[in-house]
């Protein structure tokens, strides 16, 4: 029986998806606060999330799966890789906040969706359905639009979706869940952290310990609002559907962009309404149609599975969310594919 027809179960999984894309959308209230350089913000976020998932692995008893994981070389060389394209993720997005780019950083949460499209076909040979093609023309117009429009790229809103997109990529095939993979990820990362600290208490440059008491709790606290939502999530997807969590999972882009444009007063004219338009609803295609997809999946006598979480800071995205559940193509008995290849993987499309 699957978790959908327990109620409780699912009532709890949409407070727990609502909990972690609510926390990431009003993370730049946050980020305003910290009046320190973006740079030192993002070492601080490493060095105060080790902490606080060192006190999360001893609490669930996780240590034994991450020595395990650190003992591949493997799998450290790749979480190595996937913990520098989430910093580079993080302080694009700090920069942005502390520089009145919060709808652009809002803009590439809404188009990562449709990037991670992209990354399938170009990465792992996936196939567009027609609506799906429809979604990426419309969204890569709105794109276009606010490039001509504004007479500047959008690098912001792509750097992030892109950098995030990678991220994916390599964490996908790296075999450690969400929680471990961000503790080792963060590990990974502190000796850097620690060595620009030092540098920059050195130069005069730091901060933390040098202006008031707020200031250091505001920055300690880091490490809460960076894990918090992941632990959300992770409970989330265990609870409800795929497609219900990518669904909730575009409030949290919504919430940033309410937040640039009702709090911090950011431009959000007709040029943006219809860059942002056009996006929104190749969207709309793309979501409906994956729930379409995802219904009739439903229908068949054998539902598939709700997969681990493959993340390790920040929610999944839209095409590993929702193609897994609505797109995946059994093979044949004979576990080869059309073109009759030996596949230990389901051949799927985008």
């Amino acid at each position: 029986m699957g978790v959908e027809s327990h109620p409780p179960s699912v009532r709890a999984g949409l407070l727990y998806a609502v909990g972690a894309y609510g926390m990431w959308g009003i993370v730049p209230l946050y980020f305003k606060n910290v009046s320190c350089s973006p740079q030192e913000i993002v070492a601080h976020r490493v060095l105060w999330s080790a902490l606080f998932l060192a006190i999360l692995l001893t609490a669930l008893r996780r240590w034994p799966d991450a020595v395990a994981a650190v003992g591949s070389r493997r799998t450290v060389l790749m979480l190595f890789a996937s913990a520098y394209l989430v910093a580079g993720n993080w302080f694009v997005y700090v920069w942005a906040t502390d520089n009145r780019h919060i709808t652009e950083a809002s803009l590439g949460y809404f188009i990562l969706p449709l990037v991670n499209v992209f990354a399938g076909i170009a990465f792992f040979g996936d196939r567009l359905r027609w609506p799906q093609a429809a979604a990426l023309a419309v969204a890569a117009a709105g794109v276009v639009y606010m490039t001509v429009s504004l007479g500047e790229f959008p690098w912001v809103s792509l750097v992030l979706a892109v950098s995030f997109a990678v991220y994916g990529i390599v964490r996908k095939v790296v075999p450690v869940d969400g929680v471990v993979g961000l503790s080792v990820e963060t590990a990974l990362l502190a000796p850097a952290a620690i060595v620009f600290l030092l540098i920059w208490e050195r130069a005069g440059l730091l901060r933390f310990g040098h202006v008031d008491r707020e200031l250091d709790g505001l920055i300690a606290l880091s490490g809460v609002v960076t894990t918090l939502p992941l632990i959300c999530f992770a409970q989330a997807v265990r609870k409800v559907s795929l497609v219900t969590i990518g669904v909730i999972q575009y409030m949290s882009p919504t919430l940033q962009l309410v937040v640039a444009v009702l709090v911090y007063g950011e431009p959000f004219e007709a040029k943006h309404q219809i860059s942002f338009g056009l996006i929104w609803i190749g969207l709309a295609v793309y979501v409906a149609d994956a729930i379409r997809v995802a219904a009739r999946r439903r229908a068949e006598p054998a539902p598939e599975p709700v997969p681990e979480p493959i993340d390790g800071g920040v929610p999944l995205t839209d095409s590993q969310l929702m193609l897994r559940v609505g797109s995946v193509s059994p093979l044949p008995a004979s576990g080869r594919g059309a073109g009759g290849e030996r596949s230990g993987l389901p051949r799927r499309d985008v």
